[in-house]
């Protein structure tokens, strides 16, 4: 339970953190764009997902995200990650016998583009993973639920009820934690009076799984409960204006972070629509110094961010 990403928020005053949500969620979005581009050739798509890949490390390094949680994270998905390569690599693409067999399961041909392909989407699956975990590691809950609740504004033209739907992401973001904990709190538990959940044959497992889900739901909806009641002891109506403690500005650094990405998401369309390969005259050595730069200019960012005060946009 406690690889789960989604929720983890960590307070730290770094350049990350100090950022707009709004902004976040928007270079979450481009970056998120770049990382399904296709390229010609599977040298430079392992490259290209390479140089996206140091990006997030650098973004981890500045955001004071521990490498470690991101491994965790992963570990918690090598099940759909093993089904997909195992689906890819028995199930042939089209053209697979471009790139020829790179082994034999007895008669059964294994082709190299096959793996290829799969390393592909599970280098995608990654990328998309450390996105989500530098999100939610540098955006608390609730500055997570304005950002949603601002793109959702225009929609109030329509009665969208922008403010209910932000208020019930908000509250779910904010247990998912407090439901983790809970259920580590009630496996321990019911470990001591002799519960093996790990363990056994599939239908003890399941009688397993039972005895931790039953108490979870009851506990869940016991919070569910006394939250609605705080609520409405507080007079909280849902239709009624509503200002915030904190308000948001956006800055020079949330331009600055934008642009940044929307700068690699322009190298990365450009390699993808010129069709280059790294046999392209220049290719190479531009994409080393792109590298080069991108790690240099995020480095600096986060040092001189960091040394100097900046607003403080979460509590």
């Amino acid at each position: 339970m406690k690889n789960l990403v989604l929720g983890r928020y960590s307070a730290y005053d770094s350049f990350v953190h100090k950022l707009d949500p709004r902004n976040k969620i928007m270079c979450l979005v481009v970056l998120m764009v770049a990382v399904f581009f296709e390229y010609q050739d599977y040298s430079l798509t392992f490259i290209m997902g390479g140089i996206l890949f140091f990006f997030i490390v650098i973004l981890m390094i500045v955001s004071h995200i521990s490498f470690v949680s991101l491994l965790k994270s992963l570990v918690s998905l090598w099940f759909l990650i093993l089904v997909l390569f195992v689906i890819n690599v028995l199930v042939p693409v089209k053209n697979a016998e471009s790139l020829g067999v790179a082994f034999y399961i007895g008669n059964f041909p294994i082709y190299l583009l096959s793996i290829f392909q799969s390393l592909k989407i599970v280098i995608r699956l990654i990328l998309m993973l450390s996105l989500t975990l530098v999100l939610s590691a540098t955006t608390s809950p609730l500055d997570m639920t304005f950002a949603f609740e601002w793109f959702m504004n225009p929609l109030k033209v329509i009665h969208f009820p922008a403010h209910e739907i932000a208020m019930t992401l908000s509250i779910a973001l904010r247990f998912i934690p407090t439901l983790l904990n809970e259920t580590e709190r009630i496996m321990k538990a019911q470990s001591s009076r002799g519960v093996d959940f790990k363990h056994g044959k599939l239908s003890s497992r399941f009688k397993a799984i039972v005895a931790l889900i039953v108490p979870l739901f009851i506990s869940a909806f016991q919070r569910s409960e006394e939250l609605a009641d705080a609520m409405e002891a507080r007079g909280y109506d849902p239709k009624a204006k509503r200002t915030r403690y904190h308000i948001f500005h956006w800055g020079a650094d949330d331009t600055y972070s934008l642009l940044l990405c929307n700068i690699l998401l322009g190298g990365v369309i450009y390699v993808s629509v010129a069709k280059l390969t790294l046999d392209t005259p220049l290719v190479l050595p531009w994409i080393l110094i792109s590298i080069s730069l991108l790690i240099t200019v995020l480095l600096l960012t986060g040092i001189i961010t960091t040394n100097r005060k900046g607003r403080e946009i979460s509590k």
